[in-house]
């Protein structure tokens, strides 16, 4: 053979053994650690939020390492003979076989638009009841409350007043305004106070409840509305599929012979 056919021999039999080589990320003792363990383990990782770096799969290479060096040591002590080891590993092939089919049956059986649509309708329906915008001014005691009233009925600017008095700090600097709200948020004496009024209509009397005396205004009222289907969808989506899981399991169960 000559030199020049001796050298392309080499090169030849090293793209051969490429593949082969390509398929495993180390050899341990002579046991092969498979690349797809190593794509496995960085796949799980980056869904945890990792990023898929070098440095992440050279990690990733050195602990499947440290793990097959480990895992031969256990079987020469007779670790994997061990009865409760052998019902752990059980168990632990079981969990990852019943994932994959689990998985395996969503992508099949995906949640779809028209059952997504009927189920935001259905939800929608349910719907009701009134939203109220309402004003208030919260003060210490009953007597500036009464003194606030008779300002307000005598022209003064309830928002102004409410600015200037008010004891609620997340309202007070907005004129008192509590916004867009259901009256069964607040607490009993204030929403059955609330309810009562009439559009623009406030309170003649002070309203007292734990956190002091309250004057409140009703500035109007609204149908609830649901949420847009876009907001939901993906809470939808995830309820149909568990329901849709469930029906299956529990389907696959009535059909298994049970003793």
């Amino acid at each position: 053979m000559t030199l020049k056919n001796a050298r392309l021999w080499v090169l030849l039999a090293s793209f051969a053994a490429t593949p082969v080589f390509a398929q495993n990320i180390a050899v341990v003792n002579g046991t092969p650690v498979p690349t797809a363990r190593a794509d496995a383990l960085v796949t799980e990782l980056v869904k945890q939020g990792q990023q898929d770096t070098p440095e992440l799969q050279n990690l990733v290479r050195q602990e499947l390492i440290n793990r097959e060096v480990l895992s031969q040591e256990a079987a020469r002590e007779g670790i994997t003979r061990q009865p409760d080891v052998k019902a752990q590993l059980a168990v632990a092939q079981q969990s990852v076989i019943v994932r994959a089919l689990i998985q395996n049956y969503i992508e099949k059986n995906p949640v779809t638009d028209a059952e997504l649509k009927a189920r935001y309708d259905s939800l929608a329906s349910q719907f009701g009841g009134k939203e109220y915008h309402l004003h208030h001014i919260l003060v210490d005691n009953e007597q500036q409350a009464k003194d606030l009233i008779a300002k307000i009925k005598a022209g003064g600017d309830f928002e102004a007043l409410a600015k200037q008095y008010s004891k609620d700090p997340g309202s007070a600097p907005q004129g008192g305004d509590l916004s867009w709200s259901d009256p069964k948020a607040y607490v009993p004496e204030f929403a059955d106070a609330a309810l009562k009024l009439q559009k623009g209509q406030m309170t003649d009397a002070p309203v007292q409840t734990k956190f002091g005396w309250h004057i409140i205004r009703l500035d109007d009222t609204r149908p609830v509305q649901p949420p847009a289907l876009a907001d939901v969808k993906d809470q939808l989506s995830k309820q149909l599929e568990q329901e849709k899981l469930q029906q299956w399991e529990q389907t696959l169960r009535a059909q298994a012979k049970i003793q």
